[in-house]
């Protein structure tokens, strides 16, 4: 049996002060007749978020690191490099670029969005 993972895009700061993606996978572990599990990750608390469907933010960078899942709607997030990617429903940001130019972000096609923020510190 193939061990399952889970992806989590994580948006970092580099050593060159801009922010990057970097795609890590989540191992997880058959458990029996309830599917599968990851390892326990400690967390300091549970933030829940909307934002208007013509949300757009200029850089700027995470207060606290953090998982952002997507619950509904989607978001763009661009970093340093240029490079943009689209968030949706289900999609797992691991938000930790706390210094640094950071990151932008928008909403998309004039959608809510609905997030679950998840804070690690």
């Amino acid at each position: 049996m193939v061990t399952p993972l889970i992806t989590v895009t994580r948006l970092y700061t580099g050593s060159d002060n801009e922010s990057h993606f970097e795609d890590i996978q989540v191992p997880l572990k058959g458990v029996g007749g309830i599917g599968c599990l990851s390892q326990t990750f400690p967390a300091t608390g549970v933030v829940f978020r909307t934002m208007p469907g013509d949300y757009r933010t200029d850089w700027h960078n995470t207060e606290t690191r953090q998982y952002v899942v997507i619950i509904s709607g989607a978001v763009e997030m661009e970093v340093g490099s240029g490079e943009k990617r689209l968030f949706k429903q289900g999609d797992i940001v691991l938000s930790e670029d706390k210094t640094g130019r950071g990151h932008k972000s928008r909403s998309v096609e004039g959608q809510e969005r609905v997030s679950l923020f998840i804070t690690l510190e």
